[in-house]
This record gives structure tokens, C-alpha cells and sequence, in this order.
């Protein structure tokens, strides 16, 4: 298939930037400051079709993974993140509260489910999980399993082991935000280094579970620390599988509240280029939902995101109410992305009927009526 090669061009520097289209774009794991620099710097509404190619390649341009987080455990979070509302380093008013108790997750996860969601996301105020919350948090994991939901927590930093056992409980993802780039990293928090984050998100890959990790924009960062958090992510040893891009959310009483607006388009580079740089990622319109627009959500829906936290609050912050959402999704002809589960002889027989329809296609060339 012909490739269509896209020229880009920064400071004097001519890059070329190859897009498969039609096909499944090839995911790469040695992006350069540079060549992210030049996708950035395009014209909005060619970096916007370049975006959108690559996600028609790979995924239905017209679904939407929607997923519910629950906050099991808040606040007094001994981590000082400046942007964070649960931090004891903080005075932001919200009350803290101990862990829930395992039923109360799961009637919040079975009303997430009959509201839409396929994946109930669990997170705890925590710099890591202690031993003796792990037994709950492992029955919260295997109870909503049992629902029919996917699951995913975010719970801090994980030692091998915590990663080990909560593989064996069935945990589908693992949250661990990269947050911003290495440079801008220290600006932000100082309780927790690069490196700890780098090594939870090998922890959980050693352990067989799905990534789930993203960044913040807005938190006063430059370009370049964008360029370099998406970096980051997309030369990870494998891609996540879902990349959330929050919008801060300033909260009052949090060091970053008085930080100035990141300006929407460039916002909407930042989802535009995680499509391009992680095609087969989820790319989560994640925090900040509250304050866009729906015409800022609907461009980033076509710069490639497609999943969404659903409900009317994250963890502690606003988020737009479920029938908001789904009259946006409407409004544009979306739908909620289905989740489904084949046994490996469903696996098979999808497989070998998809062979079968390839080779009764006029796309196969018979040799044997050739004419020489």
C-alpha cells in the first residue's frame, strides 16, 4: 500500500513524518524531541487530519470508551503534587475519609454500569498501598470483575509484589500518571522522582496488567515539557494502553490555583499529537471536561481522543453529569464504546471467518489465471 509521506518543517530542519494510511500506523519507540517539536508546530488543521488518519486506522472513529472513576480512599495524601486538592500538604477544605468498604464500591460500580460505563476506575489518596489494605482493595478488584466490568485502581507507587497480587486478582489496568516531563517534573512534586513513577509502570508490566498512564496540561509547563511528557510516554518499552490527557483543574488552596488558562487549541495538540505518537492507545479526554465547551470537546474527539470519564465527579474535581454526555455523544453521532469478552474459541472462529472473507475478496490475486 502506498505510503503517504507528510513533510514537516521547524528552525530549519527538515523532517519526514510517514503516515500508513489505510492500515494500522506502525507504533514506534524512538520519537525525538525534535520530530514531536515539528508535529506540534503544524497547522492546526493539518496536524488535525493527520490525527484524525491515524485514528480512522485504528480504531472506529465513531466510539467512545467510557469509563467511571470512584474515589475509595481521599485525602491526607502525603504527597505534596501541586495541583492536587487531596494533598495534606495543602488547605483546600476537602475532608478526608478512610478506605470505603468493599460493598459500597461495588454498588457504586453496579450504577456505573447501568449508566454505560465498561471500565469502573478505583483511586486512593495513597503514596503506596499499605499490607493490610491490600486484602480490600483485592476484593474490591475481584468484585467488580465479577460484574462484568473492567477494572482499573490508582493507588501510588507498587512494590512487585502489590503489582503480583493484584495481576492475580484480575486487575485489568494500572493508573500511574507520568504527569509532565522529566525537566518540569521537580516543579511539581517533590516527594515522589521520576524514576519511582518510571519504576510502578514496570512493576505493573512485569505483571502482565494493561498501562494507564497520561499527563496534566496547564499546570504552567512550557512547550517543550509537553513535547517532552509525550515523548516519554510513547518511548516506553510498550505504548500504554490508554493515555489520559488531563486540563488542570485549579482548585483553591492548591499552590498551581491562580496558574494562567492554557490556551484550547493548544490543548488540543496536545490530544492530536498522543494519537499520532500512540496509535493504538486510548487517548482519555480526561480533568478538565467541566470547562470546555462542547464545540472543544467535539474537536477533540476528532484529533483522536476517544475515552472519557463519565459522572458527575472525578475523584474529587467537577465532571460534566452522565446525561450531559451522552446528549453531546448525539449531538455527534457517537457511541459508547461495547465491551466484549470472547473465549479463545470465539477468538479462533472470528479469526479463521475473517480469513475466509479476505480470501473471497477480489483483493486476492489468483496466480492460476495469469495470463503470460
Amino acid at each position: 500500500m502506498k505510503n503517504n509521506l507528510y513533510f514537516a518543517s521547524i528552525a530549519g530542519l527538515s523532517l519526514e513524518i510517514e503516515m500508513r494510511n489505510g492500515s494500522n500506523s506502525e507504533v514506534r519507540h524512538d520519537w525525538s524531541m525534535k520530530e514531536v517539536r515539528a508535529l506540534f508546530d503544524l497547522p492546526f488543521n493539518d496536524l488535525l487530519f493527520q490525527a484524525q488518519t491515524v485514528h480512522r486506522a485504528n480504531f472506529d472513529p465513531n466510539e467512545v470508551q467510557v469509563s467511571t472513576l470512584l474515589s475509595i480512599k481521599t485525602g491526607a495524601c502525603p504527597e505534596d503534587c501541586k495541583y492536587c486538592p487531596q494533598s495534606g500538604h495543602y488547605n483546600t477544605g476537602l475532608a478526608k475519609e478512610k478506605l470505603m468498604q468493599v460493598e459500597k464500591v461495588l454498588e457504586k460500580a453496579k450504577q456505573a454500569k447501568e449508566k454505560g460505563s465498561s471500565r469502573f476506575c478505583m483511586g486512593a489518596a495513597w503514596k503506596h498501598p499499605s499490607e493490610k489494605d491490600m486484602p480490600y482493595v483485592v476484593e474490591m478488584v475481584k468484585g467488580v470483575r465479577e460484574l462484568g466490568l473492567e477494572t482499573c485502581m490508582t493507588l501510588g507507587m507498587l512494590s512487585d509484589d502489590q503489582a503480583s497480587q493484584l495481576a492475580d486478582a484480575g486487575l485489568d489496568y494500572y493508573n500511574h500518571n507520568l504527569d509532565t516531563s522529566p525537566d518540569f517534573y521537580d516543579k511539581i512534586i517533590t516527594t515522589r522522582s521520576y524514576q519511582d513513577r518510571l519504576d510502578t509502570l514496570q512493576h505493573v508490566r512485569d505483571s502482565g496488567m494493561k498501562i494507564c498512564s497520561g499527563g496534566i496540561i496547564g499546570m504552567g509547563e512550557k512547550a517543550t515539557d509537553r513535547i517532552g511528557l509525550l515523548v516519554q510516554l510513547a518511548n516506553l518499552p510498550q505504548q500504554p494502553e490508554s493515555v489520559p490527557i488531563n486540563m488542570l483543574v485549579k482548585v483553591k488552596g492548591t499552590p498551581l490555583e491562580n496558574v494562567e488558562n492554557i490556551d484550547p487549541f493548544d490543548f488540543i495538540r496536545c490530544i492530536a499529537v498522543a494519537r499520532i505518537l500512540m496509535p493504538e492507545s486510548h487517548v482519555r479526554l480526561s480533568a478538565g471536561r467541566e470547562e470546555m465547551s462542547d464545540e472543544m470537546q467535539a474537536m477533540a474527539f476528532m484529533a483522536g481522543a476517544n475515552s472519557i470519564f463519565y459522572g458527575e465527579c472525578l475523584l474529587t474535581t467537577p465532571n460534566p453529569e452522565a446525561h450531559e454526555d451522552m446528549q453531546l455523544f448525539k449531538r455527534l453521532g457517537l457511541r459508547p464504546e461495547q465491551r466484549i469478552e470472547k473465549t479463545d474459541d470465539e477468538q479462533e472462529a472470528s479469526l479463521n471467518q475473517a480469513i475466509q472473507k479476505e480470501q473471497n475478496s477480489h483483493r486476492f490475486y489468483d496466480a492460476s489465471s495469469a495470463q503470460h
